[in-house]
């Protein structure tokens, strides 16, 4: 049960954006600062540069194809991989539509074919297809890369007791730098898509959550590529290099402890156990794949558990106390920011709420039908009628604008709602409306005019005077929680009809304010079709949020 289809969303995740751009920016920045190495030395100081291992071992040596050439295949190869991945084998790799059970059938035709049918048979022929594209692009990488592999370092294959062929070459060093390439690339994707469908998961923090990924990615953009361009154009050396890959971890784990870690720690000391626990944790993670790059920029792999220790300690000593000082010193316009998108949020929703709290159509009916039985019957059952149109509006003006208030008020306000349909639509014998609304023990607090829009759209779009149609309502409130169904009959409406287009009332409003209001406190389910809408809504109530209070 979910609510996610219901929702608008906020701002979109660009972490795959920002990733096409930096690998974009890499395969350029590579084909121009080789190009650049040709246009500001001479052939023959590079020939002379690059050459003196070739000619040593009686190799012939030609800049353009054994340096040149090389490094902007593999460059080019490497994005377009980049491309392929991403757009063609990720898609059918790491699919997100759960298979429909019991829909997939298997068989062998005539023809000697395979035969798969349902969801589950296209999500498996998707995966199917995904694994032998990645096998064709592995195959095809690895060529290239290898035959790269084998130019780059011809002499080394031509030396006395070590000669190879190409075809050697490229199965021992093309093929195996491609196969470990994508699967390091397939590991890491799969932790994107994982950590971006956290991030985009329904919550009060949804909004801010995206904004802040988008900026950390945006940024880490702007470094690579800025790191990235100094290198290709030898404007600093290697180990200055290296030391500027210390620089992320250090920015990653200030943002996670002043926006995450901080927070989370309140009043608690951050010894304790669970605060500990994700101050270690935290920083030790951002460590980790800068510690490896780092290691590999130096060319020396048994240095990683001394540098990461290292850098472990400096995270600890000097970058979280740093970072802690920060926090103290700016909390509230920290804290606020925090809270920014859900005000936002909220103040949207409540606007929203305003306009969409009760049909005029609605009032303007049932005004009409009072007026219709006052004239036609006894003045008593009018009477009922506009006290119980008074009731409502009267809740509307007082109770509808508190953050909580008691069930039972919103026991009445559905109930008079309901004898008001009923009343309107009586004369009518093929309409049946039923409800079963028990408030008794019901001692929770909820949020004013939460339910009410369910029950209008059911009687919006399920009650037709010409067709036989029902509305069902059902109400059951203990001390867990509060179970909410409306079930109604669906009519297709006609072209000329200026509501045909139009959604339920407040629907998604509605399913936004519990998103803020009650965040993982419910569970919404929507199930319809041609015939029949049905809703389903647990709700548990709780203590009022924490924005609610810093709000109220």
């Amino acid at each position: 049960m979910t609510t996610q289809s219901l929702e608008s969303s906020p701002a979109r995740l660009r972490w795959r954006e920002h990733e096409l751009i930096l690998a974009t920016v890499i395969c350029v920045l590579t084909v121009a600062g080789n190009i650049w190495k040709v246009l500001d030395n001479s052939w023959t100081s590079l020939n002379k540069e690059y050459g003196d291992p070739f000619y040593n071992n009686d190799v012939p040596f030609n800049y353009a194809t054994n340096i040149l050439l090389p490094n902007i295949s593999v460059a080019i190869l490497l994005y377009l991989s980049f491309l392929v991945m991403n757009f063609s084998i990720l898609p059918r790799l790491l699919q997100t539509d759960a298979p429909v059970k019991g829909s997939f059938t298997f068989h062998f035709a005539r023809s000697g074919s395979i035969e798969m049918k349902g969801d589950a048979g296209r999500v498996l022929k998707r995966t199917i297809g995904g694994i032998i594209y990645t096998l064709l692009l592995m195959v095809i990488l690895g060529a290239g890369w290898g035959l790269a592999i084998f130019y780059r370092n011809r002499y080394v294959y031509s030396i006395p007791g070590n000669e190879m062929d190409p075809r050697q070459v490229i199965i021992a060093g093309g093929l195996k730098k491609a196969f470990w390439a994508i699967l390091v690339y397939l590991l890491y994707a799969s932790i994107r898509e994982a950590a971006i469908s956290k991030l985009t998961q329904s919550s009060q923090w949804k909004a801010f959550r995206v904004r802040l990924a988008n900026q950390v990615s945006g940024y880490f953009v702007v470094y690579c590529a800025i790191i990235y361009y100094f290198f290709c154009f030898d404007i600093i050396d290697d180990k200055a290099y290296a030391l500027f890959i210390w620089i992320p971890p250090a920015v990653f784990i200030y943002l996670t402890h002043i926006f995450w870690l901080f927070p989370f720690k309140g009043n608690r000391s951050i010894f304790k156990g669970p605060v500990f626990r994700r101050l270690l944790l935290s920083t030790l993670l951002w460590l980790i794949p800068f510690s490896i790059v780092f290691c590999l920029a130096v060319e020396e792999s048994k240095i990683f558990m001394p540098t990461l220790l290292g850098a472990w300690l400096f995270a600890l000593l000097l970058v979280t106390p740093l970072s802690w000082f920060i926090y103290r010193w700016r909390k509230d316009s920290i804290l606020r920011f925090r809270g920014l998108e859900i005000a936002l949020d909220k103040s949207e929703a409540d606007l929203q709420f305003l306009r969409s709290q009760i049909n005029p159509h609605f009032l303007f009916n049932s005004l009409n039908t009072l007026y219709g039985t006052a004239l036609q019957e006894n003045a008593f059952r009018a009477a009922e009628g506009i006290q119980k149109l008074g009731d409502m509006m009267r809740f509307m003006l007082h109770e509808n604008h508190q953050e909580k208030i008691p069930m039972y008020k919103e026991i009445e306000y559905l109930k008079n709602y309901i004898d008001l349909q009923k009343l309107r639509t009586q004369s009518s014998p093929d309409i049946l409306i039923e409800s079963d609304i028990d408030g008794s023990g019901c001692d929770h607090m909820i949020a004013p005019m939460l339910l009410i829009p369910f029950v209008e759209n059911a009687f919006k779009h399920g009650i037709s005077l010409q067709e036989r149609s029902w509305v069902n309502i059902r109400l059951h409130c203990d001390a867990k929680g509060i179970l909410f169904e409306v079930r109604n009959s669906v009519h297709i409406r006609k072209d000329n009809d200026p509501e045909k287009d139009k959604s339920g009332v407040g629907m998604k409003n509605v399913v936004n304010r519990l998103r803020l209001i009650y965040p993982g406190k419910h569970d919404f389910f929507v199930n319809g079709n041609d015939k029949e809408f049905f809703i389903q809504l647990l709700i548990e109530p709780g203590k009022i949020t924490t924005f609610e209070k810093t709000t109220a």
